[in-house]
């Protein structure tokens, strides 16, 4: 962070299947945070299959000082982002300590890659129809969905999507920068980087050669992080 002259971020563990091995991540995380509580702002990560197990942890992240939960990986972990009866208990979770979502995303096109996955545009429409209330912070530019925002029934259910960047170096041209922008506005979308696939510096420079005006750069590299996080206490 400090090369890349990075002062904050938001960060957390991987969707390992085993909720032992999540659960002693997220410890890691959250001791992490209260070392650097003015650094780092950590998201913990859940196995949903494992039940009350998983509404449990949550409820001890949150207590914990976590702003969210994320980043769901429902392909690594043997469920569907459609699952509504699956993800509601841990939604109530999400609600009463008014947290955020993160969840990966993947492309319905183009070339097949480690970690692709296949959360699909259609799981991301029933999960965010199924819980219009919840912030969710779509993965990867949420795998397309912008593009679909301009049909009405999709930008209705989107009105709390942020999208973020991570990884889109190996993705997407970085034109996509502007022309999402356009589609749903400079302020949905949130600086990632994937780290460690990809340093935080590299990330911000192709950014900067996107050919997003002045404005639209503060807001992604920081303004908008900055105005979620503030939705949610902080």
């Amino acid at each position: 962070m400090d090369s890349s002259e990075v002062d904050a971020s938001v960060t957390f563990s991987f969707g390992w299947t085993d909720p032992g091995l999540i659960e002693e991540t997220n410890s890691y995380v959250i001791d992490a945070i209260h070392r650097y509580p003015t650094r780092l702002y950590g998201m913990a990560v859940l196995q949903p299959t494992a039940g009350s197990r998983a509404v449990y942890e949550l409820e001890r992240c949150a207590r914990s000082g976590m702003i969210g939960l994320g980043e769901l990986m429902p392909h690594g972990q043997e469920y569907k982002l459609s699952d509504v009866q699956l993800l509601a208990p841990i939604m109530d979770v999400v609600r009463r300590h008014h947290l955020l979502v993160l969840s990966h995303c993947s492309e319905p096109v183009g070339h097949l890659y480690p970690g692709k996955g296949d959360v699909s545009l259609q799981d991301i429409i029933t999960f965010l129809t199924a819980f219009p209330d919840i912030d969710f912070v779509a993965a990867h530019w949420g795998g397309g969905l912008p593009f679909y925002t301009l049909m009405p029934e999709i930008q209705r259910i989107t009105d709390r999507v942020w999208y973020d960047t991570a990884a889109t170096i190996y993705l997407y041209r970085n034109t996509i920068f502007p022309v999402v922008a356009n589609l749903v506005g400079a302020d949905r979308i949130l600086f990632a980087s994937d780290y460690g696939l990809l340093r935080q510096k590299r990330v911000v420079n192709h950014i900067k050669t996107s050919g997003l005006d002045g404005v639209a750069l503060e807001l992604v590299l920081g303004r908008n992080a900055q105005h979620l996080l503030s939705r949610h206490g902080l």
